[in-house]
């Protein structure tokens, strides 16, 4: 089949772009790594019960309307689909049912969302902790529940959501440990008029914080000097509090700093990043179409920077109307017609996304671990051993993985790489937009060797984007 158009990934950007390119007439290819559509906010939202979708909330339950909005359309769906490699001609190579395959088209979507920010304390690679977004996962792919205590560290809404989440579902919740520093909250009240202009957000977050506190569940705010304690598994978790040292006892720990765009596929291509300062992470280049640096590639959603379900929705109908005009399927006029209703949407969820930001930036330690620290763990490098090589006069990322592996693992630094460019910077003296980040080389993730066979011979070598030495 000939796409006019493919889209990676099935979350709610994703699926808004594929809806809305396929109701206007476009033939679409939607890639998704899931057995389902939904991405990781509405996964299985199709098929879960209603038990537990009343569990994890009305806004999780709103996804069900994309869900089948999308079986409505002429989507050549394809779930189970890893994307491995993508050329700079747009040619998208993906493994399903074990075996790899190429399809083309003019117009390529990266919608592939956002992963949690790795969260490099002492213990954090002990058997018993995890990310907060993984015991999420369990509740939407079952239900399952953490057992034994259950102790919550980090800041972000994410966080106080997975709390809520946990506590109906009867999980044993014996504290929540928050670090977002004192200082944020200085910024975040000038940013709160803002937020006001659009007060449901605050509303639900408000709703959440009088949840817990009406559980009676211990909260330490402002948290410092983070570490998990165990022998073969988490045992506890140690931290300073008012100037005390405090110890909570726990059989699972949950490690929440906010999320972060997932920019493996668009630092395949090298695409333009910026870093942001508010954020804390890197962000690749779009304007309000969602155009990328790239001629015929664009970003829909998390993808293109962190605003949440709504205006991933958003931003990925914007897409496909901007891709329909050029296909030369509707006019300039339609399109900016069709525009206006979703523009109001971004207006509106922009409106809140300062002060959340700035209430729930990470504290800056959390980008400069103790020496002892694994930072990478896949290769299992230490944040003393990145520092080092920055003495050795290891100008970026890319020249840490020369003398360390750090980086090489197969995860290609999406966990460790926000982590290492700060640690550089830091001992560098220099911003991380001068250091820059890991440049990525297909595949992207691990495949079997055995599926490279169902490629056709004379089609292009997968992994053509040059890489670079800094």
């Amino acid at each position: 089949m000939t796409h006019d158009l493919i889209v990676i990934g099935a979350g709610p950007a994703g699926m808004a772009t594929a809806i809305t390119a396929s109701e206007i007439g476009l033939k679409v290819a939607l890639l998704d790594e899931q057995a389902r559509p939904g991405g990781q906010i509405y996964r299985n939202v199709g098929t879960l019960d209603e038990s537990i979708k009343t569990l994890l909330g009305p806004d999780y339950a709103a996804g069900r309307n994309l869900v089948e909005r999308l079986k409505q359309t002429n989507v050549d769906v394809r779930t189970g689909a890893l994307v491995w490699d993508i050329g700079e001609d747009r040619t998208v190579t993906f493994l399903a049912a074990g075996r790899s395959e190429r399809i083309c088209a003019p117009h390529l979507v990266i919608a592939t969302g956002a992963l949690e920010r790795p969260s490099p304390i002492p213990g954090w690679t002990l058997p018993g902790v995890m990310n907060a977004g993984a015991a999420q996962i369990a509740l939407k792919s079952g239900p399952s529940i953490p057992d034994g205590r259950v102790v919550l560290v980090g800041a972000g809404p994410l966080l106080l959501l997975v709390a809520c989440q946990l506590l109906d579902a009867g999980a044993q919740l014996t504290a929540l440990v928050e670090t977002a520093p004192r200082a944020n909250r200085i910024p975040a009240l000038r940013a709160l008029p803002s937020a006001m202009r659009a007060p449901g957000p605050l509303v639900k977050g408000l709703r959440m914080l009088a949840k817990l506190r009406s559980a009676k569940i211990p909260w330490y705010k402002c948290a410092t000097d983070l570490a998990v304690d165990g022998a073969t598994h988490a045992q506890a978790v140690r931290f300073r509090h008012r100037g005390n040292e405090v110890i909570v006892p726990a059989d699972v720990v949950l490690l929440h700093h906010g999320v972060v765009p997932n920019s493996q596929i668009t630092r395949l291509l090298q695409l333009e990043h910026t870093w942001s300062n508010t954020q804390l992470a890197w962000r690749p280049v779009r304007d309000a179409w969602g155009v990328s640096t790239l001629d015929g590639v664009w970003i829909a959603g998390d993808g293109g920077g962190v605003e949440g379900a709504l205006a991933a929705e958003a931003s990925g109908t914007l897409a496909a109307l901007a891709i329909a005009h050029l296909s030369g399927r509707i006019s300039e006029a339609a399109r900016d017609g069709y525009a206006r209703r979703w523009r109001r949407t971004l207006a509106r969820e922009h409106a809140v996304r300062p002060f959340l930001d700035s209430l729930y930036r990470p504290p800056l330690w959390i980008g400069s671990p103790a020496d002892d620290t694994m930072v990478c763990r896949c290769e299992e490098v230490t944040a003393g051993r990145v520092r080092e090589m920055a003495r050795m006069g290891c100008a970026g990322p890319n020249q840490t993985k020369f003398f360390s592996r750090c980086g090489m693992g197969p995860c290609q630094g999406r966990l460790c790489g926000i982590t290492v460019t700060q640690i550089l910077a830091e001992a560098r003296h220099e911003t991380p937009q001068q250091i820059g980040a890991y440049h990525v080389r297909a595949p992207i993730k691990p495949i079997p060797l055995h599926s490279l066979a169902a490629l056709n011979s004379g089609s292009d070598t997968p992994g053509t984007n040059k890489d670079k030495s800094r």
